[in-house]
């Protein structure tokens, strides 16, 4: 009798142990059951991986030209295409009288000279913006968007939008493309010259003003000379004034001659 009693507490000992091994095999690894799925949890995911996986520099296939047409067009029609990548507005007559559009909009029949494009008013210091506006005064419309598009200002983004809709409409009122630049930039001041004043609390009992500024840009579009031209106008300009030293230079008077000898 006492045998088979001790038989039974060992039959269930074993039991309890396998039970115990199946419930939590990551602290026993005895087995080959609770081995395997040892294996199996270090084997799991884990962030490094994903960081090696995603940021480690990998061979990219090149996509074909018809994959990168319809992610264009997609693009275009969720609106988050360049602003380069959208069709232009093209004169039909740029020499002569505007098409029906324009006149209905309100422009004049004749070609225009000039086009000025204007932000609205809103928060930011007037110098501040004023950087800008020298960043992009003298350049060439497309260059002055690209300027706002990889500018990390927080305004470039107000400035962008204001040249693309000024680009259009002196394209609209006759204006060549090509040859648009942005010949004056400059900044106005908010409503009434000065910002909003409010308090500011400081230390000991005292206090300040605080001025919040609000300012906006204006830009003139005028027709100038394309980046081909202006190259070889400088070009022009650089070999003018190369001088050759001839055998003969009796012709050009001598600058500056000393008074005596060098030595």
């Amino acid at each position: 009798m006492q045998s088979v009693t001790n038989g039974l507490r060992v039959v269930s000992r074993r039991q309890t142990r396998h039970s115990l091994l199946l419930l939590q095999p990551h602290q026993v690894a005895s087995t080959s059951r609770a081995t395997v799925q040892w294996n199996s949890r270090r084997t799991a995911w884990t962030p490094m991986e994903w960081f090696r996986k995603t940021l480690t520099p990998q061979v990219r296939e090149k996509d074909s030209e018809k994959e990168v047409e319809q992610a264009r067009e997609k693009a275009k029609e969720s609106g988050e295409a360049s602003v380069f990548e959208y069709e232009d507005v093209e004169a039909s007559e740029p020499a002569g009288d505007l098409p029906a559009a324009p006149k209905a909009l309100g422009f004049s029949a004749k070609k225009a000279v000039e086009h000025r494009g204007a932000t609205k008013t809103f928060k930011i210091s007037h110098r501040k913006l004023n950087k800008l506006g020298r960043q992009i005064a003298g350049k060439p419309i497309d260059s002055a968007i690209l300027q706002m598009i990889f500018s990390e200002k927080r305004a470039s983004v107000r400035i962008k939008s204001m040249l693309a809709q000024a680009k259009g409409s002196a394209v609209a009122r006759g204006m060549q493309e090509d040859r648009l630049i942005v010949s004056e930039a400059w900044v106005n001041k908010g409503k009434g010259g000065m910002g909003m004043q409010r308090m500011e609390i400081k230390g000991r009992g005292k206090m300040g003003v605080r001025t919040k500024y609000t300012a906006k840009m204006v830009v003139s579009l005028k027709e100038g000379l394309t980046l081909e031209e202006k190259k070889a106008k400088d070009r022009e300009a650089r070999l003018k004034r190369i001088v050759s030293s001839g055998l003969n230079r009796e012709d050009v008077p001598l600058r500056n001659p000393s008074s005596q000898w060098a030595w």
